[in-house]
């Protein structure tokens, strides 16, 4: 018995130091103190958060992570911390810690908050580019990204709360690429470069479905198969107009282009 006891102590001497070393649980007083404590210093940290005292909140939430690591209430303070940097609009610090949040803790119920919120901030750092002119002297990089973000998250998440928020959000940046791709195929279409004006119509038709620029995009489509005389496709572009398109202001200029062309010939 005294050589087991003595065995225990070795063992207990040696893990020691790594458990002091890596935080491996609350201290002697136990889970619940342990646990209330961290509720309160986190409830302290949000007092500051809703006063609007970012600086301060941002010190106490970290305090909430040294202290209580081990706790619900510092996974909290990850990501209202991210909240502080989001609500100062200091996105891609938000954004950075969202997504550390959702790299840590891929199965917290929070994840779809920070993800929802991922997107949203990308969408506001996007913003300003949303509403400069003119189109072709626009950076789209942080466009795309919130085009990305917005569409990954509602197929992941279909029926969020703030799902109607966020479809408009994608519709707002689906409209800004699409019209950008738009732009850049009348640029190559105006220099003869006709195939190179084709893949930015048809890329625009493919990735942006239900944009508002279809109806658009299909007679410029039309427009720009006429100037590369191929009539079957231009008209096959313009029918697509009258189809699919009926209430369009686009189906005025289809309608003439289709008039122009006359009969289609025997075969199609």
């Amino acid at each position: 018995m005294r050589l087991l006891r003595s065995a225990a102590l070795r063992i207990a001497l040696a893990v020691a130091p790594v458990a002091v070393g890596c935080h491996a649980g609350p201290p002697p007083g136990g889970a619940l103190e342990y646990s209330e404590n961290a509720r309160r210093a986190y409830d302290e940290a949000l007092d500051a958060y809703f006063d609007r005292d970012w600086e301060t909140a941002i010190t106490l939430f970290q305090e909430v992570k040294r202290k209580y690591g081990y706790s619900r209430w510092a996974r909290l303070a990850d990501l209202r911390i991210a909240d502080a940097e989001f609500r100062q609009q200091k996105y891609p610090e938000a954004i950075s810690a969202y997504k550390a949040f959702v790299a840590d803790y891929p199965n917290d119920a929070e994840v779809p908050y920070a993800k929802y919120r991922v997107a949203k901030a990308l969408f506001l750092e996007s913003e300003p580019t949303l509403l400069l002119p003119p189109l072709e002297e626009r950076d789209l990089g942080t466009v795309q990204d919130a085009y990305a973000s917005l569409r990954a998250f509602l197929e992941g998440f279909p029926g969020y709360e703030h799902e109607r928020e966020l479809v408009y959000m994608l519709e707002v940046v689906t409209g800004v690429l699409a019209r950008h791709e738009l732009y850049v195929a009348r640029f190559y279409r105006d220099r003869g470069q006709f195939p190179a004006a084709l893949r930015r119509i048809e890329y625009c038709l493919q990735e942006f479905p239900g944009s508002g620029l279809d109806a658009e995009a299909l007679v410029l489509l039309g427009e720009t198969h006429l100037m590369m005389k191929q009539p079957r496709r231009a008209r096959r572009a313009f029918d697509r107009v009258l189809r699919e398109h009926p209430e369009s202001a686009f189906v005025l200029p289809a309608r003439r282009y289709l008039a122009r062309m006359g009969a289609p010939p025997a075969g199609g």
